[in-house]
């Protein structure tokens, strides 16, 4: 039996998009840019996309805060994009969080950085 990732087909097509935008654009717009882009791009190819989705965080049975998403895709994966010159050794943690406050398991660090880099993130719970 082959192993495969969750939403791994949804996964590799958000990818392919982010390639696809990442190839027209190339390195040093803002991250709404890129943002506004990838949401084309995926609509294009017949996705449901959610920009900047609002999501509560719970805290000892109560709600604390609200939290903006960059982006869901399908209601099934997060899209957190940036754009900065190197990628903040935070930003995974930061995708892992969003998962944990949405029940959403996968999630996608695009970097649109000098070089493209792609970080899947899981969170089982």
């Amino acid at each position: 039996m082959k192993n495969e990732y969750v939403d791994s087909v949804l996964t590799r097509t958000i990818i392919a998009a982010f390639f696809a935008v990442y190839n027209a654009l190339g390195y040093g717009f803002l991250e709404s840019v890129y943002a506004a882009a990838l949401e084309k791009e995926l609509l294009k190819r017949g996705f449901r996309v959610t920009r900047e989705m609002s999501v509560q965080v719970w805290y000892d049975g109560g709600p604390i805060a609200w939290q903006r998403l960059d982006m869901v895709v399908e209601g099934r994966v997060v899209i957190e994009i940036k754009s900065t010159a190197s990628l903040p050794a935070s930003a995974s943690r930061q995708l892992y969080n969003y998962l944990k406050a949405t029940h959403i398991q996968v999630g996608l660090l695009l970097h649109f950085g000098e070089r493209p880099h792609v970080h899947r993130v899981f969170c089982a719970a």
